[in-house]
């Protein structure tokens, strides 16, 4: 019997903490601040991820640390972060 791999995709954006806006709970980062790939600016986020990882700092963040749509990401609490500070989010999509 043969094995057929499901098609796996990753799409990863970049941006920083001072790209955000909002405080405490809304503190959120729109997508069309994210560079995509291929350095170009991002004009929506996947719409249907099977999941996605958050990177702050270089980090990798826990799964309740945030929420994403095609337009946003929300990271809570995340304007108390230095503005400087690196954001990637990867989604995975298949």
């Amino acid at each position: 019997m043969a094995f057929i791999k499901p098609f796996i995709a990753s799409r990863r954006f970049e941006s920083t903490i001072g790209s955000g806006t909002g405080t405490g709970a809304t503190f959120a980062i729109a997508a069309t601040t994210f560079t995509n790939d291929a350095g170009v600016a991002a004009t929506a986020f996947p719409a249907s991820p099977s999941y996605y990882n958050l990177f702050i700092n270089g980090v990798l963040q826990l799964g309740n640390t945030s929420t994403a749509t095609t337009t946003t990401l929300t990271i809570p609490g995340g304007d108390a972060l230095d503005p400087a500070t690196p954001v990637t989010v990867e989604f995975v999509v298949n």
